[in-house]
């Protein structure tokens, strides 16, 4: 896998996922609702209101009246940025859980392929002492080891046979933690690359403030802001206007009647000095929440990138030494121990030396890669990666 894009069958998958996933779902819905709620605070706050009155009595009286509130304390612009902002903050926490969920199923997918690799190299080393005590027993019969030699060899395959079946439900455990992402099992798995993933530095950060989490924060902290102007707003009474008019009979005067009134509340009882302490409290809140935000985000890029640079730079040392020739190193052993020149006990711990560093190298390799997750991830580049966009940030 490059840097520079990711492969049709992985973006495939991805974009699959996120159709597919609940929790992607309900976050769209959620947005959806934001939306809704955004449109509706755009809305003019009051309706008009009509009223109709009949009397028969000395007077009789035949009136329709309409009313109707006035903002002007400006309580729907105050409500339509607020509705904006949760807008924008919804939207945030929809993009970064797209994101999460994309690195949950990326490390997830790139475990269970190694596990799978492990769980076959397994198998090879059951069949390899399978045919080892095969041979020893045949030489056992011809005079060439001892029966303590013998008995090595049928204890080294039973504890393999053990070994293999701690990695087939290794694999299973993998093979689960995958299926609760998706759902059911992938009937055309994505295959991982067998060389490692880029170094660091093919990856550019976003700028702090544009990576996901500090676009969450700031959205949330616009948010609590607004909430001050709409708490401000919502304490200054509106006037109501009233336009009646009508006819009046007394005997035989019938008369036109016509009349307007105003009326205004008294904010006397409830003043809405409470609610604006505590929006201005839940500013203050989100504000501190934006600093606290900043330092975990910057703290995570750094450790992300030095775990993810030792660990690569330990797997590819790795890969260029002798330690990685597994399949020469077995196929010489036993050359050596047909020979007689080396023991059955020497052969034995050298092939589960090399059996195990094997192992070994596939799991470095498998923390390679969820620590390359993990660094696209605190540097807000994963859906960028995931999607082919690896240009720096300031010329995408």
């Amino acid at each position: 896998m490059a840097a520079s894009a990711t492969t049709p069958s992985l973006r495939d998958a991805i974009h699959s996922l996120w159709d597919s996933n609940p929790e992607v779902q309900a976050a769209r819905a959620d947005l959806e609702a934001a939306s809704a709620r955004a449109r509706a605070a755009a809305q003019p706050l009051y309706n008009p209101s009509v009223a109709f009155e009949a009397e028969n009595a000395d007077v009789n009286r035949r009136t329709a009246g309409i009313s109707l509130s006035l903002d002007v304390s400006g309580k729907r612009k105050a409500r339509t940025e607020q509705g904006l902002a949760e807008l924008t903050a919804s939207q945030a926490s929809y993009d970064l859980l797209r994101r999460d969920v994309a690195a949950r199923w990326l490390k997830a997918w790139s475990a269970a392929t190694l596990a799978e690799q492990q769980r076959e190299l397994g198998q090879r080393r059951v069949a390899l002492m399978q045919r080892f005590d095969t041979l020893a027993a045949q030489r056992l019969k011809i005079g060439d080891i001892s029966s303590p030699e013998r008995d090595l060899a049928a204890l080294a395959l039973g504890e393999a046979q053990i070994q293999l079946a701690t990695l087939q439900a290794n694999e299973a455990s993998a093979r689960a933690a995958l299926l609760a992402l998706i759902g059911e099992t992938p009937t055309q798995p994505v295959a991982l690359e067998q060389s490692l993933p880029p170094a660091s530095v093919a990856i550019t950060p976003l700028p702090l403030d544009r990576r996901p989490e500090l676009l969450q924060a700031r959205a949330m902290q616009a948010s609590a802001e607004a909430s001050i102007q709409v708490a401000q707003r919502a304490r200054r009474p509106d006037p109501t206007v009233s336009l009646t008019g009508g006819q009046v009979r007394a005997g035989p005067m019938n008369d036109r009647v016509i009349g307007i009134s105003v009326s205004i509340p008294l904010p006397i009882l409830n003043t809405g000095r409470a609610e604006i302490d505590a929006a201005r409290a839940q500013a203050d809140a989100a504000t501190a929440g934006v600093r606290a935000r900043q330092w975990t985000t910057r703290a995570s890029l750094q450790e992300s990138q030095a775990r993810y640079d030792a660990l690569r730079d330990a797997a590819n040392a790795f890969g260029q030494g002798r330690a990685a020739a597994f399949g020469d190193r077995v196929a010489l052993l036993e050359k050596l121990w047909r020979a007689g020149e080396i023991g059955t006990s020497d052969y034995l711990v050298q092939l589960k030396q090399s059996v195990d560093t094997a192992l070994s190298a596939l799991e470095l390799q498998s923390q390679v890669w969820q620590a390359w997750f993990d660094y696209l991830s605190a540097a807000g580049r994963l859906t960028d990666w995931v999607d082919g966009r690896t240009e720096e940030p300031g010329n995408e």
